[in-house]
């Protein structure tokens, strides 16, 4: 199936210029995704997977470089209020979803670490607006910040198992690899205390996903989010032997796996009501109007085409995580 893909620039109500992105199945979509990167990331090439896998199964995805991320204007990765990326992602989501071809369309967020944090933020300025979210290692709890998020040179190593992607993410130069400032991470510490003190408060409709074998984040976040989220349809998937970097840095039959549990997921929820019974997974999962923006430029669209060393985890705790007990996941309502 071909994909329909395509760059705008838009500002801010700071007026800060972002760049924004979408992949767009040729047909009518079944319903809206929207992105929200890790820390230092960005949305036009590191996520173009996710977002031609899923426009390729018929899914309409939109992404958007934080300020100072990738292509977007700003301080290189210097986030002075956490919640300016917050706002720059509802403005910008709601603005899409308001377009008249989208009105109707089911709504779904998605996260990979800090991008994780971003969605559930998202999704509690407006609880109802929602019909779901895809949550990939999110950043949710207060930790002693070490910055095994930021994709330094050990972190890369650690976080991508293909030695073949590693050197794609090194050779990104719209990836942030430097450390962040101080400002910074204490807006990150904050937020990640935030959220860990109001997880009972996340409702929508989840699915978190987590490499079993991951040393950079570790899987008892996301089990914490899914034992005290208040959500009735929640689901949390850990696959064995995968690392960090779920989407990308594994072999391609793993991501493979991954996405195919993303995609059966997203089908099950697809128009359907939310607190629908026929959602529920009991059995237990081993898994093998419009914003003040104005246009700036929009390009013309593209056609697209779609023995193991034992891994120890460093002596620290992370931003985006804790030491911990591993766990099975399961689904629940």
């Amino acid at each position: 199936m071909g994909v329909e893909y395509h760059e705008v620039f838009i500002r801010n109500s700071r007026g800060v210029q972002l760049f924004t992105c979408r992949w767009l199945p040729f047909s009518s979509p079944k319903a809206l995704v929207f992105l929200c990167h890790g820390y230092g990331m960005e949305c036009s090439r590191f996520m173009r997977g996710v977002g031609t896998k899923l426009a390729n199964n018929g899914y309409a995805v939109f992404g958007i470089d934080y300020e100072g991320h990738g292509r977007s204007a700003g301080a290189r990765c210097y986030i002075k209020k956490f919640d300016n990326i917050v706002n720059d992602c509802s403005e910008f989501f709601k603005s899409v979803c308001a377009q008249e071809e989208y009105r109707e369309k089911t709504r779904f967020l998605y996260g990979e670490s800090m991008g994780g944090a971003v969605a559930l933020l998202t999704h509690k300025k407006d609880p109802s607006f929602w019909h779901g979210a895809l949550l990939v290692a999110p950043m949710c709890k207060d930790v002693i910040p070490r910055w095994k998020i930021v994709p330094t040179k050990d972190v890369i190593d650690s976080a991508f198992k293909e030695p073949a992607k590693r050197e794609e993410v090194r050779g990104n130069k719209l990836i942030y690899q430097a450390k962040p400032r101080l400002k910074t991470a204490l807006e990150m510490l904050r937020t990640s205390m935030h959220l860990e003190e109001s997880l009972h408060e996340v409702t929508l409709p989840f699915l978190v996903l987590h490499g079993e074998a991951d040393i950079v984040t570790d899987p008892e976040v996301s089990k914490a989010l899914y034992e005290q989220a208040s959500s009735k349809d929640k689901t949390i998937k850990l696959y064995p032997g995968m690392w960090h970097g779920l989407t990308y840095g594994e072999p391609e039959e793993n991501i493979e796996i991954v996405f195919s549990d993303i995609i059966s997921w997203l089908d099950k929820r697809n128009g359907e009501s939310i607190d629908d019974a026929s959602l529920i997974e009991r059995s237990v999962c081993l898994a093998t109007s419009t914003p003040p923006y104005e246009m700036l430029t929009i390009s013309s669209p593209i056609t697209m085409k779609e023995t193991k060393p034992q891994r120890t985890r460093p002596q620290a705790n992370y931003l985006c995580g804790w030491k911990g007990r591993r766990m099975h996941h399961h689904s629940s309502m």
